[in-house]
């Protein structure tokens, strides 16, 4: 069996506000708990007209206090905006609140456009190659020491699970050597889906926390009685999508039949060539195109999310969608993963440097947003760090 699990971006739709979207997330997410869905992310994301999720800690605790059993989480926090110090406070009160449901995602992304970036940091200092270190520090909070110079409370000694997101070959080189699970933005972003997991895998490094790799893929899913419904629904996304390209982010608008012709079938498009993941269309089309997605990648989980205008519709595809997942095959064992979820346990911040200069010997240098940064570089700050006072 495959996990099958929702992103939730609180859509926010043309002609309503955050409250409703906040409304809709919370029963969208007991449907999920009803039809057994495994976890329920939501995602940061700022200057967005049509998303809600922005601060995400927030909405986290909204949905976790509605609902019982379903493990919810952030897919994810964009740790460059945040001090890690802050994002451990946060979600140690989350797992204080909620214990044993809530789940840590962490990317690099600003999930913004690069003004507003600033506004949140305040700064552009803030480096997204220092993303492995800051994961570090994030896990060292963590960590059930008490002689820090600095402690999160609460935070310190929570068993809280973390993942690494990406859209890249670099989140899966992080995830793989901090042998932690991947989860790759294929809902979004598709075209280095397949090198990525496989980069991921032949570099899993067995951790403490997990022995093998797991993998996760984003997904969308617009799903209705009739295909020609589900191609009418896909088109608001379609055009937000559009919209979003163009730099012109928009709330999300009702169906527009203009754009179906950008609703392309699963598997009309090789999978290596795929702008995005999405399947659209009645139950048994989607259950086959989930079967052949999963025997191109062997994922251990999907994810799925849905831009559907209508909420009503939305919920409709939430079930059709877990009918259709429900019977997924694939080689899983979630043995070790429901471990991991059961209680991560995080070391001492110094030590877990080890780690991340395995990273740095990943590659000579690494180029982001036009600029490199060298391995010698990134040593010598994990040496600082580890130089610090921070394990007593």
């Amino acid at each position: 069996m495959v996990r099958l699990s929702i992103l939730d971006l609180a859509p926010i739709t043309q002609g309503n506000n955050a409250a409703t979207a906040f409304r809709h997330s919370l029963d969208y997410a007991r449907y999920a708990e009803r039809l057994g869905i495994h976890r329920y992310w939501l995602a940061e994301h700022h200057n967005m007209p049509g998303i809600a999720s922005a601060a995400t800690a927030i909405v986290i605790a909204h949905v976790a206090s509605g609902t019982t059993s379903i493990r919810v989480g952030a897919g994810g926090i964009m740790l460059p905006n945040h001090a890690p110090l802050v994002i451990a406070e946060q979600f140690g009160t989350l797992e204080s609140l909620f214990p044993g449901r809530i789940d840590l995602g962490l990317g690099r992304a600003p999930g913004t456009d690069p003004i507003t970036a600033q506004a949140l940091r305040r700064t552009l200092a803030t480096d997204p190659d220092r993303f492995p270190e800051d994961v570090l520090e994030l896990m060292g909070y963590f960590s059930p020491r008490r002689d820090h110079a600095i402690r999160a409370v609460p935070g310190e000694g929570l068993r809280v699970p973390i993942y690494i997101l990406g859209s890249s070959t670099f989140g899966a080189q992080v995830a793989g050597a901090m042998g932690l699970p991947f989860a790759f933005a294929s809902h979004f972003v598709a075209a280095m889906m397949l090198p990525a997991i496989q980069i991921y895998r032949a570099s899993f490094r067995p951790s403490k926390n997990l022995s093998q790799p797991y993998v996760l893929l984003g997904i969308n899913v617009v799903a209705a009685d009739t295909d020609d419904e589900a191609r009418f629904l896909a088109t608001s996304g379609r055009e937000s999508f559009a919209s979003f390209r163009r730099g012109m982010p928009i709330q999300l608008p009702p169906p527009n039949s203009a754009y179906e012709k950008d609703v392309v079938p699963f598997g009309a498009v090789p999978l290596e060539q795929m702008q995005l993941v999405a399947f659209v269309g009645a139950e048994s089309r989607i259950a086959e195109g989930l079967q052949k997605f999963v025997d191109a990648t062997k994922a251990d989980e999907l994810i799925a999310t849905s831009a559907i205008y209508d909420h009503a519709a939305r919920v409709r595809s939430l079930q059709i969608f877990a009918s259709a997942g429900s019977a997924l095959r694939a080689p899983t064992d979630f043995g070790d993963a429901a471990t991991f979820e059961r209680g991560a346990v995080y070391g001492c911040r110094c030590v877990e440097g080890t780690v991340a200069e395995t990273l740095i010997r990943t590659d000579e240098s690494r180029t982001v947003s036009g600029g490199k940064i060298t391995k010698q570089v990134l040593r010598e700050e994990i040496r600082e760090r580890a130089a610090g006072k921070q394990c007593g």
